[in-house]
């Protein structure tokens, strides 16, 4: 039997969650979805779905959709599904797991791992963060739950964009990317957004498309801050560069052009999208033209998820190995990780390693110092 597929939804308190979950339970869609409401939510959707007098914890919906809440814990509402669906009581063909808007998804991704059980039953789809662009900047200024369900997604829906300039909304966009590149980021109106945007988004399949913003690689590829090489390193195809994000480090004179300064923080630029903020919740990606040493990585890859783990949020690269002509890909979420072989690599393409890291307060000394020995 295939697995049945599951999409956590998160985003800070009124980002939109409870919406865009109405319309899934009650829209003529075809599909079959249970979703799984976390009681202590915030917007609950118990008030209109729920009120049943019953202990009975599962309400079908006229739509074919079922709704449940967690009494317990995740890992028992998972199995209780399971186990009703096995004995033909209820019907659904994937689940929708909504958390508090003060919960880190962390946790909620990582039972689909850690429990055989739920792991032999379940496959983990994708993250989605809802971000609410009116209020956005003061929530993840002010709460590390909402930076990490930035950090965390593999897709972000901004709600509430009618409400702020086009200008706010692009110097938010910008603030999220850098947070975290891997995540496309677009813009919903009222939970309006077709079921195709939000389930089978395979975020957490191990496959070769590495899903950086390419604009977070063009910056990269422009800024080398954190980087005390000579200008003519761009022909020294030997050793590994190291792209970061965060554009603290170097304050430049001359406001520029776009492309060319975004990593760069600078005094008299009136662009929003330069204004300054430090997130603890940052991304860097690592790449290299050199093979790796596989013995080598996988040492100084499983120390690193050893002592960073907690703070590594979404981790995922797509790797060139010494002695073997197929990629390797390998993605994690905070202690576990997992890796595969690719395709192999095509002829004429360029056997470029490329690592994203996002995390809570990475030192990025010591995993691109690290990186950089593993390799041949």
């Amino acid at each position: 039997m295939s697995l049945i597929p599951a999409t956590i939804l998160t985003g800070f308190l009124g980002s939109g969650k409870t919406t865009l979950l109405k319309r899934v339970l009650h829209e003529a869609h075809g599909q079959k979805i249970a979703v799984i409401e976390n009681e202590f939510g915030e917007e609950n959707i118990d008030t209109d779905i729920l009120r049943t007098e019953t202990k009975e914890q599962i309400v079908q919906m006229s739509n074919g959709c079922i709704c449940c809440t967690i009494r317990e814990d995740l890992r028992e509402t998972l199995q209780l599904l399971a186990a009703k669906r096995r004995k033909g009581l209820v019907e659904f063909d994937r689940i929708v797991i909504e958390t508090t808007g003060l919960a880190d998804p962390g946790p909620v991704a990582q039972t689909f791992f850690m429990d055989d059980e739920i792991a032999e039953t379940y496959l983990l789809d994708s993250i989605i963060t809802l971000v609410d662009a009116k209020h956005a900047n003061k929530q993840l200024d002010d709460r590390q739950e909402a930076r990490r369900q930035v950090g965390f997604a593999d897709q972000i829906f901004l709600s509430k964009t009618d409400l702020v300039s086009a200008a706010e909304t692009d110097a938010l966009t910008h603030r999220l990317k850098h947070m975290n590149p891997r995540a496309p980021i677009r813009a919903v109106h009222f939970g309006d957004v077709a079921l195709k945007d939000v389930l089978d988004l395979r975020g957490f399949n191990l496959n070769s498309k590495l899903d950086i913003d390419p604009d977070f690689l063009k910056e990269a590829d422009h800024g080398h801050a954190g980087h005390d090489h000579g200008h003519d390193h761009e022909h020294d195809h030997d050793h590994a560069e190291c792209k970061e994000e965060g554009h603290d480090h170097v304050h430049d004179e001359h406001c520029g052009h776009d492309h060319d300064h975004k990593h760069v923080h600078d005094e008299n630029c009136n662009h929003p999208h330069h204004h300054h903020y430090d997130d603890d919740v940052k991304s860097f990606v690592f790449r290299a033209d050199r093979a790796f040493d596989p013995a080598k990585l996988e040492d100084f890859l499983g120390a690193i998820v050893n002592i960073y783990g907690p703070r590594m949020l979404r981790y995922k690269g797509v790797l060139n190995m010494h002695g073997t002509d197929r990629k390797v890909i390998f993605q994690g979420v905070h202690q576990l990780m997992g890796s595969d072989l690719g395709p192999e690599w095509a002829a004429g393409e360029e056997r470029v390693s490329k690592m994203v890291f996002i995390g809570i307060e990475l030192p990025k000394d010591i995993l691109v110092q690290g990186l950089e020995q593993c390799l041949v």
